[in-house]
């Protein structure tokens, strides 16, 4: 499997098979892949003739330096894991630092029409400032057909699609759905830092989204929050950050239900220090 450091190695590799007509596909990660990561690239190889991974652990989205210093680096791992998928099909970017921001690690300022302000905007200063940063020059860099997101990370996936369309970037983004364990706890790399109790504790997340959606039936927007936000004061382990019920295209919380719009319930919880987020359709 071909893995490169340099943009300028990966460009040549995929010059060649443009050239050659073959279709790219990319998805965006920061490593410490597990199985939702590697759905992801599955579903690439379904649609692409060549798969880019990128492996990157971008420092301009980390609002907390101790998370970014913690944050799980397994690269040899990542790679062997890659290759049980494919071979000769998947070319892994996964540079350096240098390599992507050429000494200036900063994020460009970006207007996604008011989708970073909502959610994780309010309680992560500049995080969507960083991610439309290093997504914007990962397109550039190997100008994919098809980019690939999952939807754990909805308000991002929704923000990636506001930034192609502001920026007119010819890419397609693929929306795949949220993968989760067994016990219903989202995939996530930061679930590798739960310490046991907390790993017992976590499913307790989805179990309350899911009857969350069971209330949204019958209940208001407000009354479903109260039950949510009551059910957490009693847990010992898990502290609620948010939880909100948004409407899916602009993202803001929803004051009085339409039967002509969707909605979603997103939430982020502390586990420990661990910072854990999920969401669920709810109509």
């Amino acid at each position: 499997m071909e893995v490169y450091s340099e943009k300028q190695q990966i460009r040549k590799a995929i010059k060649v098979f443009k050239t050659k007509k073959l279709f790219i596909g990319l998805v965006p990660t920061m490593g410490a892949l597990h199985e939702g990561h590697l759905a992801l690239v599955k579903r690439a190889l379904e649609n692409n003739d060549k798969v880019v991974v990128s492996i990157f652990v971008n420092p301009t989205q980390f609002d907390n330096s101790d998370d970014l210093k913690k944050y799980p680096r397994t690269l040899e791992k990542d790679e062997a894991l890659l290759e049980t998928l494919s071979k000769d099909r998947i070319l892994v970017y996964a540079p350096t630092v240098e390599d992507v921001y050429e000494g200036n690690t900063v994020s460009e300022t970006f207007d996604f029409d008011g989708l970073e302000f909502e959610m994780e905007g309010r309680f992560r200063d500049g995080h969507f400032d960083g991610v439309g940063t290093i997504v914007k020059r990962l397109f550039e860099i190997v100008k994919p057909h098809n980019a690939y997101f999952g939807e754990k990370d909805f308000q991002q996936l929704q923000i990636v699609k506001k930034l192609v369309e502001k920026h007119d970037i010819p890419v397609t983004v693929v929306g795949c759905p949220i993968h989760r364990e067994t016990t219903g706890l989202a995939m996530s790399s930061r679930n590798t830092r739960l310490k046991p109790e907390f790993m017992e504790a976590a499913p307790f997340i989805y179990k309350t989204l899911t009857a969350a959606k069971k209330q949204f039936g019958t209940k208001s927007a407000n009354k479903v929050s109260e039950w949510v936000g009551n059910q957490f004061s009693k847990h010992d382990l898990l502290k609620l950050e948010y939880f909100i019920i948004a409407d899916t295209k602009t993202l803001k919380p929803v004051k009085r239900k339409s039967s002509k719009k969707q909605y979603r319930a997103f939430i982020a919880v502390y586990a420990d220090d661990i910072r854990l987020i999920d969401n669920i359709a709810l109509n």
